[in-house]
């Protein structure tokens, strides 16, 4: 059947996926990103800026390299899932300028199916990749995928990923800066990369509420075709029975949120894990907060330092008393994303 897409069953352990539709960036994507998510961070909004620090122009934000490169591969492998689970191990590993073609291949790198049977969870790695085939982003998603029946279901295969990626893996989509040439009124925050603390938390503030025209803009500016996001008949008769919101779209909005408070971290150079707790639905409202789990000088650098950050999204409720965790050990109920990432600063 024509648009069908894998079921559980397609997925075998080694087979490498190409994946249609390549993609140049436009300047128009990155004017309806900014449009759909609010960012302020001064290398990816001012040319003068970033080509004071040694930029050829300002770079794309990674995230929309991320959601180019994702949505290359939701016909393919999340078209029939029922949820996108999480991330690992992704590293964003060249700029990306407007004009840049993007590509994307997945290997299937592990399978499990559910104790019910009706859906398995299939593992993933995806690479982006420039025209010239060089690579821009590599990362480890898992999604739970629909069993169609009737077939054999494969034995499990699980992949051991790390917990976080190296530092000295990550800083490749930044070339070495001119940091005397950051500017602390420009870019809103005086503070960088020393003046954080491991263990600081950090209330980014404001909200976000999640319109229904906006995230069906999104998901279609993606190219993004999972049902779940954009078929209202069709998901009345799911579990859930409306539409999700696109977890990369939470994604982004979290990112917009976190400026206030870490307003110079301007790269995200790796995911090194990550969990949509929850969903998220139009009307629900998100909110952020952030913990520095760790700090660390890249190798032979001294223009820029990383981060590790846990960045929480909450949904219709205020980051005051930084919720994660219940006194059970559960996760709050107001969490929805829970991502780890490795963001670099000025020194």
């Amino acid at each position: 059947m024509a648009g069908a897409g894998r079921f559980f069953e397609d997925f075998i352990v080694g087979d490498v996926i190409r994946h249609a539709t390549p993609r140049t960036v436009t300047l128009g994507d990155l004017a309806l990103n900014q449009a759909l998510y609010g960012n302020r961070y001064a290398v990816q909004s001012s040319d003068a800026f970033a080509q004071a620090l040694g930029y050829p122009r300002s770079p794309v934000d990674d995230l929309v390299t991320f959601h180019v490169v994702f949505g290359k591969t939701v016909p393919d492998v999340s078209l029939n899932a029922f949820a996108n689970l999480g991330y690992a191990a992704g590293r964003f590993l060249s700029p990306v300028y407007p004009g840049d073609t993007l590509a994307s291949t997945s290997e299937v790198i592990g399978v499990r199916p559910t104790s019910k049977g009706d859906a398995g969870v299939v593992w993933v790695r995806t690479r982006g990749t420039r025209a010239n085939g060089e690579l821009v982003l590599d990362y480890v998603r898992w999604v739970l995928v629909r069993v169609q029946g009737g077939r054999p279901l494969p034995d499990p295969v699980v992949p051991t990923l790390p917990a976080v990626v190296d530092p000295a893996d990550i800083g490749g989509a930044c070339p070495r800066l001119d940091a005397s040439a950051w500017d602390d009124a420009l870019s809103g925050s005086a503070r960088r990369f020393d003046d954080y603390q491991v263990g600081e938390k950090i209330d980014h503030v404001d909200g976000m509420t999640v319109e229904e025209a906006e995230h069906q803009l999104a998901t279609r500016l993606w190219q993004n075709t999972a049902r779940v996001h954009f078929d209202g008949y069709g998901q009345k008769s799911s579990k859930i029975g409306r539409r999700l919101v696109y977890g990369g779209h939470v994604i982004s909005l979290a990112r917009g949120l976190m400026y206030n408070g870490l307003e110079n971290a301007f790269h995200v150079a790796a995911i090194n894990g990550g969990r949509h707790v929850a969903p998220i639905f139009a009307g629900d409202t998100l909110y952020a907060w952030s913990e520095i789990l760790d700090k660390q000088p890249l190798p032979g650098r001294d223009d820029v330092g990383a981060l590790r950050v846990r960045l929480v999204g909450l949904k219709d409720a205020t980051p005051g008393a930084f919720p994660l965790k219940t006194a059970d050990g559960k996760d709050d109920p107001a969490v929805v994303l829970d991502l780890d990432l490795w963001v670099l600063l000025p020194r």
